[in-house]
């Protein structure tokens, strides 16, 4: 699994500290004068996956650099109800005064986690891979992606520079008669820099994906807001005109829900893109005790 870069949270560690900490933390400052060493649990409170401590551990070093952070549960892996997921031992008005800020990152990410963790689980036994979309919270992106590689899914592209989506409002400037408008444009596609895949967006199998198929340097087809019956059509589709190479790859996308995610699976698509274990994911009950 890729690595979090650190450096690139940064920013964002930094806006939720001004905005929680602001000129300092009055009520902790009336209770504690000194500097009493304490130690306290992050604890889980439900079934998750957990995501996040290194971001808490970098959370607590930006409070006190004597706040120290021993991890019993990694990123990515499994926790109870009950479960010590990491310990904090340092200075109580330090650690008291971080809290908030880093429960609200863990318990977010580790929502997104253990939601990824349910859809993939959902499509296990089919070829289908989960992918995530940019629905995402503002200035959270890379590390909901993050989050997303934690519960075992996979990442689409990070934003609009790194690839090519030709999607329905821009086929609609092609015209009807699109396909060799739209060859031209993968040719000039091809050749960008730093571009991962070039995908193309149908909404109609019989009247778009048997042009789309023909048109070399397509990575990717997505099937947009398509029924089972349309799915597995489309994997026909591409499997008797491309034979035994199955590329370009389908992928699915549309209200895609953990009730409806399985039977897509089944369909013999190759991804499926789902904006919900980002956009609508919960977040989770993690708590810190003493």
């Amino acid at each position: 699994m890729k690595k979090l870069n650190l450096k690139k949270a940064q920013p964002l560690i930094r806006i939720a500290i001004e905005e929680d900490l602001g000129r300092g933390d009055m009520t902790s400052g009336l209770f504690f004068k000194d500097n009493a060493i304490a130690k306290a649990n992050i604890i889980s409170r439900e079934e998750i996956v957990v995501c996040g401590m290194d971001i808490a551990r970098e959370i607590l070093r930006h409070y006190d650099k004597k706040l120290k952070l021993k991890v019993n549960i990694n990123d990515g892996q499994s926790a109870h109800v009950g479960s010590r997921l990491a310990s904090i031992e340092g200075p109580l008005r330090s650690m008291l005064s971080a809290e908030r800020v880093l429960l609200n990152f863990i318990q977010r990410l580790s929502g997104i986690a253990t939601t990824t963790a349910k859809y993939v689980r959902s499509i296990q036994g089919t070829k289908a891979k989960i992918y995530d979309t940019r629905k995402t919270m503002p200035g959270w992106r890379i590390l909901e992606k993050y989050a997303v590689r934690c519960g075992g899914g996979h990442n689409h592209r990070l934003g609009l520079y790194d690839g090519i989506l030709i999607k329905d409002n821009h086929l609609a400037q092609l015209g009807q008669n699109f396909p060799p408008k739209l060859r031209r444009i993968i040719i000039e596609a091809r050749k960008l820099k730093g571009v991962k895949f070039v995908a193309v967006e149908v909404d109609h199998v019989d009247h778009q994906l048997n042009h789309v198929l023909k048109i070399p340097g397509i990575d990717i087809i997505l099937l947009d807001n398509m029924g089972q019956w349309q799915l597995k059509h489309a994997v026909e589709m591409r499997d008797d005109m491309c034979g035994k190479n199955k590329k370009p790859l389908l992928e699915a996308s549309g209200n895609i829900t953990l009730s409806s995610v399985s039977a897509i699976a089944q369909c013999g698509i190759d991804r499926i893109a789902v904006g919900a274990i980002t956009h609508s994911a919960r977040a989770v009950d993690i708590g810190l005790d003493r």
